[in-house]
């Protein structure tokens, strides 16, 4: 009897494994092609399965709760038109298969992994099933298993969520008693010692304890600030041919396309022009080495609704017209709104541009994402009066300029480049073409 084995698929370059959540199939069911069998959750996002045949499930290799490797057999599917179901001898996974979960969070180019044993369990005496990512927060945050008993979830059946459990956190009760907290010390990379600055906190303040993602954005940014001495360049645009180009096509464009059309898709695609010319600037750094990457792929940092940061990338974004751009920048927009991102949706990017405008910011100097040596920051668009050169002589106009703002290493990124290269960015932005198409 012909048979398929359905395999665990890779999800994510930094995820091995995943814990299976829920069998939404049993042994002997018909199974049509693409329709989903179980549910999985990793420590950053939770996945359906689909078949990837039709057929009957002839054999559920693992349980509920069972954490299986990445690229395992998960299931066997017969194929076989008479629908006759043999249920083979099928050899358990030997424990070696099934390993202890690692830990691991994404943020806005944020990926932290650690080893953690954690006393609560994956299921409760209830019978509640909690994933290796809230299960790991618990741990670290010193939730009992009666809190997570007693904790009301979103998720599936129930289930406790990553943000159910980061809004328990948040939720808890802020002492409002005076504190005094010790000096603590830190040392610099030349082996200094500092103290910390005291905090004196008084009687009536709050006390906000940071989500577990702003905790691994703090530290990110520290990281980046002691790897990388942050050097900024300015350039002020004239973008009043952009502007007036948008204005022009936006309406057709969502109509024809089917997306609305930002700016954001076309500062993008001026960066990936940029940085064909100055492929210096997509470079990452290992010790002594530099690594020139050879794929141009953008990341945009997001704004979540939660006010944390995440950074969705656009991979080889110089091989896509302004259209895919723009359909990849409102997918990764929204899918991150909704927290539907995956693991490859963060992962691999080689430069970062954050959109200060978006928040009315005339202009900012953005920290590095590492392992990247630079990051560029486009402020608001703003209307100025200017001086107009004719060849009739000068004018007072009314134009649109914006400030964009080119933060790098300048361990290896020097101020002739630097400079050059947001420069370069400038002039692709203001030499727009008011008669192209998209």
């Amino acid at each position: 009897m012909p048979q398929i084995e359905l395999i665990m698929p890779k999800m994510g370059e930094s995820v091995a494994e995943a814990t299976i959540i829920k069998w939404l199939k049993k042994e002997g069911d018909k199974i049509a092609m693409d329709e989903i069998v179980l549910e999985i959750a990793t420590d950053k996002v939770d996945s359906e399965i689909p078949s990837t045949a039709e057929g009957t499930l002839v054999k559920r290799l693992y349980n509920e709760g069972d954490v299986v490797l990445v690229g395992k057999p998960i299931a066997l599917i017969s194929t076989d038109a008479s629908g006759a179901v043999e249920t083979p001898e099928v050899k358990a996974p030997a424990k070696a298969e099934i390993k202890t979960v690692q830990k691991e969070l994404a943020t806005t180019a944020v990926a932290a992994a650690s080893n953690i044993e954690s006393n609560v369990e994956r299921t409760s005496d209830s019978g509640k099933f909690y994933s290796p990512l809230v299960r790991n927060i618990a741990k670290a945050e010193g939730i009992t298993m009666p809190e997570l008993e007693a904790m009301p979830g979103t998720g599936a059946s129930g289930r406790v969520t990553k943000n159910d459990i980061l809004a328990y956190i948040l939720n808890k009760e802020s002492k409002a008693t005076k504190v005094e907290v010790k000096p603590q010390t830190t040392i610099s990379s030349n082996g200094a010692t500092h103290a910390k600055p005291t905090v004196s906190v008084s009687a009536g303040d709050e006390i906000i304890e940071m989500d577990r993602m702003r905790r691994l954005i703090a530290d990110h940014m520290v990281m980046s600030k002691h790897t990388s001495p942050h050097v900024t360049s300015f350039v002020e645009a004239d973008v009043t041919n952009l502007v007036k180009w948008r204005e022009k096509v936006k309406a057709n464009f969502e109509k024809r396309e089917g997306e609305k059309l930002t700016f954001t898709p076309i500062f993008i695609e001026a960066l990936a022009k940029a940085i064909k010319d100055f492929p210096m600037i997509n470079i990452s750094v290992d010790g002594t080495n530099i690594i020139k990457k050879k794929n141009i792929n953008i990341g945009m940092a997001t704004a979540l609704p939660s006010g944390n940061l995440i950074v969705p990338v656009i991979r080889n974004a110089d091989t896509l017209n302004l259209v895919g751009i723009t359909k990849q920048v409102n997918d990764l927009a929204g899918r991150a709104r909704k927290g539907k991102l995956t693991p490859d949706d963060i992962a691999g990017g080689t430069y970062t541009i954050s959109n200060v405008g978006s928040f009315g910011n005339v202009m900012g100097t953005p920290i590095i994402n590492q392992p990247q040596v630079a990051i560029l920051a486009v402020g608001v668009i703003k209307k100025k009066p200017a001086v107009i050169e004719t060849p009739d002589g000068d004018l007072i106009g009314i134009r649109h300029f914006m400030f964009l703002s080119h933060s790098y290493d300048h361990r290896v990124v020097d101020g002739s480049l630097g400079g050059q290269f947001v420069r370069r960015v400038a002039d692709y932005l203001e030499q727009w073409d008011i008669n192209r198409e998209y």
